[in-house]
């Protein structure tokens, strides 16, 4: 097992003492990530849907090359998830368990070996708890407390309307976090809680693009070929794109296409909404 380690204040992460109740000692099992990667926060129900291991899955694992630590609480549920998402992709995970990091401690018993992995694979475990003091219910939140105010950003994945979940969102929103949410089913209770804080102004997200770009991120968008870009197009969108060579009026582009009015101007319509085309100064053009 790798050697726990007692930081010193200047190895904290500087993150950590700017909140309101910085932590006055913290250990760590394993390696400290690099001082100049974005920490997400990933946190959720233990009792997950096929939904949320799904999307909890889907979302990390397009994160893949990016200078990412993905942080969560070794709990079980959607935290277990998260830890082995990231470790699938490559990237570093941080795990911060409600206990000390020592295996005589360690909580929960069955993510020992989880927490090895992680370690392993280039990872750490963090906390302010002395490695053999085991886990009590009010350590969970003193924990949540520094997954919120480690990270630039919380991403919520299922949270019923009364959740130690939302506790973490709430820190979040304290310490001047992101808190981003990933939208659930109206009709599932485990989505109480993160269709609220979206209503409550957390910024909803589904993909892995919509997570980058949350996180300060530029994606640059693979460039189509004209093949690619029009390869469900009909045979009257093609007719109407060769009559683009250059930007026409719209009663030009209906006399020379030949169609009627009502029709040309719902296929204008419908290519507008596909990004094939664009209308602005009297004048429509191909895109």
């Amino acid at each position: 097992m790798e050697d726990i380690v007692k930081l010193t204040i200047e190895e904290f992460p500087k993150a950590l003492l700017e909140i309101p109740q910085p932590p006055t000692q913290l250990f760590i099992r394993g390696k400290m990530p690099p001082s100049d990667y974005v920490y997400l926060s990933v946190v959720g129900s233990r009792n997950f849907t096929t939904y949320g291991r799904e999307i909890c899955e889907k979302l990390i694992l397009g994160l893949k090359g990016y200078p990412i630590v993905v942080v969560s609480g070794l709990a079980l549920g959607i935290d277990t998830i998260a830890h082995r998402a990231a470790l699938k992709a490559g990237l570093i995970t941080m795990s911060m368990p409600g206990s000390g990091l020592d295996n005589s401690a360690l909580y929960p018993r069955s993510n020992i070996k989880l927490a090895q992995e992680i370690v392993d694979a280039g990872g750490c475990l963090v906390s302010e708890f002395r490695p053999d003091e085991k886990s009590h219910i009010y350590f969970f939140p003193q924990r949540n407390r520094l997954m919120a105010g480690i990270s630039k950003a919380v991403l919520i994945i299922e949270a019923q309307d009364k959740s130690g979940t939302l506790i973490t969102a709430r820190m979040a929103v304290d310490y001047n976090r992101d808190v981003l949410v990933v939208p659930g089913s109206v009709f599932s209770d485990n989505s109480k809680g993160t269709n609220n804080l979206i209503r409550q102004g957390a910024t909803p997200v589904s993909t892995s693009t919509e997570l980058l770009d949350a996180l300060g991120f530029q994606i640059e968008k693979p460039k189509q070929t004209d093949a690619e870009k029009y390869a469900d197009c009909g045979k009257d969108e093609m007719k109407i794109l060769n009559l683009l060579n250059e930007p026409k009026e719209r009663d030009v582009l209906t006399r020379e296409s030949g169609m009627d009015v009502v029709k040309i101007n719902s296929l204008l319509s419908i290519m507008e909404i596909k990004d094939l085309i664009k209308e602005e100064y009297g004048e429509i053009r191909k895109i």
